[in-house]
């Protein structure tokens, strides 16, 4: 169980406002709590616009967060600058969603894998750095010809490969996968992300996985975090969320995943939520519905829940 497992990162109540104080201000992330324990794949998941990516990137730092508290491993993040968020940035590592943008297309492969090895001094000489790359590429199944190769001659799969590579150059402990298949075709969705599930066992890695697509993310996750305009509405183990949502959204989410049956789809009938629930102006705050299973919601609603709740 997760209560026994140690806790790598501690998001609490974070909030942040993008143009605040201006005509265009918008509330990406509103009061957000989660962890993710040392070992497991947390998936994040919502529609364009939930908050996902911008919770990934306050984690990182990549954004300051308006109030609240990030924790890494026992350490707060939230405010480390100069040397300490360097180290933070080793421990701690991103693969983006689009491997074309995310890759300096006038670099060769080998430095674009190196540029962390660089940036921290992890390799004493040329043939060191060299070896690493060359490593680093067999890992994600690539082999010492890229090295000398440019972003725009790989395919987008390869392309995610390399960024993976990059990813993993610094032996992080945390990697946050943002959308890292939403920009690949189907048929090479799976390979890339049972690559990254075969890394996970082998390097004993965390991820926050970021992504749309829920059954790809039941596949990766041990549990789902649900999100919508900025805040979580639901938490729990995969085949928790999965098989038994619990919040209105969450339940409109699933019945949206197509079936590949004909028949089925005619009769379908998808589940529509209503956002007018999350406007009616009372305060609602994370109750725990079945065991490990959490959903935001009044204390009223929490004891309908759990009436309709499957144990």
């Amino acid at each position: 169980m997760t209560e026994n497992r140690k806790k790598l990162v501690e998001v609490k109540n974070i909030s942040l406002t993008f143009n605040k104080g201006k005509k265009n201000e918008v509330k990406a992330i509103d009061n957000v709590s989660f962890d993710i324990y040392e070992g497991e794949v947390l998936g994040l998941v919502g529609e364009s616009g939930s908050g996902k990516t911008t919770v990934g990137r306050a984690i990182l730092k990549l954004y300051d967060i308006d109030k609240g508290e990030i924790v890494f491993n026992q350490q707060t993040i939230s405010h480390l600058k100069g040397k300490q968020l360097h180290d933070f940035r080793k421990d701690a590592q991103m693969i983006f969603q689009d491997p074309q943008a995310s890759l300096n297309g006038r670099m060769k492969i080998r430095d674009i894998v190196a540029e962390g090895l660089d940036i921290h001094k992890l390799s004493k000489s040329k043939e060191e750095r060299q070896q690493r790359v060359q490593e680093l590429l067999a890992l994600v199944g690539l082999n010492k010809d890229h090295l000398t190769r440019y972003p725009h001659e790989f395919s987008g799969g390869q392309r995610q490969r390399i960024g993976i590579a990059r990813a993993l150059a610094v032996e992080p402990k945390f990697i946050i996968a943002d959308e890292p298949i939403s920009a690949l075709d189907v048929s090479i969705q799976a390979q890339v992300v049972n690559l990254l599930q075969q890394l996970q066992h082998e390097q004993g890695l965390t991820y926050l996985f970021i992504a749309h697509d829920l059954s790809m993310v039941k596949y990766i996750s041990d549990r789902i975090g649900v999100m919508h305009w900025g805040k979580i509405l639901e938490i729990g183990t995969a085949d928790a969320v999965y098989n038994n949502p619990i919040h209105p959204y969450t339940k409109s989410l699933l019945t949206a995943i197509p079936e590949p049956d004909p028949e089925f789809e005619r009769r379908r009938v998808p589940y529509v939520y209503d956002p007018k629930q999350e406007l009616d102006g009372q305060e609602r705050t994370m109750h725990e519905i079945t065991p490990g299973h959490f959903v935001l919601s009044t204390a009223d609603e929490a004891k309908a829940y759990r009436k309709t709740a499957k144990n």
